[in-house]
């Protein structure tokens, strides 16, 4: 029968089982496992570093006994290395902690004040110094004269800041004397050195400065009497400024008299002439910048502005 069994088994198409086969992917598996597991245990140990013990302590002839053992000559070691060590980077910690010296402030505050400064720089120039009255006396020539862009804006301003640092000459050596190289000394504080920076600033500015104008301030200020001294520079400030703006444009009046007197004789004498359609300017200018270089007026106005400060 089985030997019948077999021929129709065999042309009905159907695969003879010959028994359960393992799966392919946990044999696999179970490979992997097992030679991980033989090569830990394969691998040698490492041997850690025996810790050295400790040196019995040195007894000095003088009886003193020192402690030496390998963590402390570990770390004298380590701390020589370090200090050997090139390359290492310079580090800068700014805080807002103080300095520790007493009215100092802290090193950021002083950053901060320097930057403010140097942003508030053009406007101490501008308010704090000769420059306002020269600058506005030079542009009075030029408009009188009648000549607007010549000389030019770059060459008045020039000359206005080279004509107060020649004024201002003597103030700022004061400073560099009283504040600055005391402070660079280590001799005063930064407090100190601002303090005793606006004393000769405030003595030219009040030397140039009206009363009216400073007890004007003082009495929107709600300031009662007050000693010279004692003037704050809120007060000051804006009384020397309005000052010079006063003084500036009485000198500019008084430059535009002798333009004036020529601009009406040539306007005369073209209406007597008959040429009303001819512009007067065109005569006019001429004469203007004839009159100006024979009485040398770039010295004279330089010269009146230089004595008007009293220097």
């Amino acid at each position: 029968m089985n030997a019948a069994a077999s021929p129709s088994s065999a042309t009905s198409g159907r695969p003879v089982r010959h028994g359960r086969r393992f799966p392919f992917f946990l044999t696999v598996a179970l490979a992997w496992l097992l030679g991980v597991a033989a090569t830990a245990h394969a691998q040698p140990s490492i041997p850690q570093p025996e810790t050295p013990a400790a040196r019995p302590p040195v007894v000095t002839p003088g009886g003193a006994t020192t402690a030496r053992g390998a963590g402390a000559e570990s770390g004298a070691a380590g701390a020589a290395n370090a200090a050997k060590a090139p390359g290492t980077p310079f580090k800068l910690n700014i805080g807002l902690e103080g300095t520790g010296e007493r009215g100092e402030v802290s090193v950021a505050l002083q950053i901060v004040m320097i930057m403010t400064l140097l942003s508030v720089a053009p406007s101490i120039v501008l308010l704090m110094t000769s420059f306002t009255r020269i600058v506005i006396v030079l542009g009075f020539v030029r408009t009188a004269l009648g000549t607007p862009s010549a000389p030019s804006n770059q060459i008045v301003v020039g000359l206005s800041l080279f004509l107060t640092f020649f004024l201002m000459g003597p103030v700022f050596d004061r400073v560099q004397a009283e504040a600055l190289r005391p402070y660079l000394d280590g001799q005063i504080t930064s407090l100190e050195a601002i303090d005793r920076a606006t004393v000769p600033l405030k003595q030219f500015m009040l030397k140039q400065t009206r009363t009216r104008d400073v007890e004007y301030f003082l009495q929107l200020g709600g300031y009662g009497p007050t000693a010279v001294k004692d003037l704050p520079m809120r007060v000051v400030i804006p009384a020397f400024v309005i000052s010079e703006l006063q003084t500036a444009f009485q000198m500019g009046f008084l430059l535009f008299l002798p333009f004036l007197v020529i601009d009406f004789l040539v306007s005369s004498v073209l209406m007597a002439l008959g040429m009303m359609m001819m512009p007067p300017v065109t005569v006019a200018l001429p004469l203007k910048l004839l009159l100006f270089v024979l009485v040398d007026g770039w010295h004279l106005v330089v010269r009146s502005l230089v004595q008007s400060f009293g220097a």
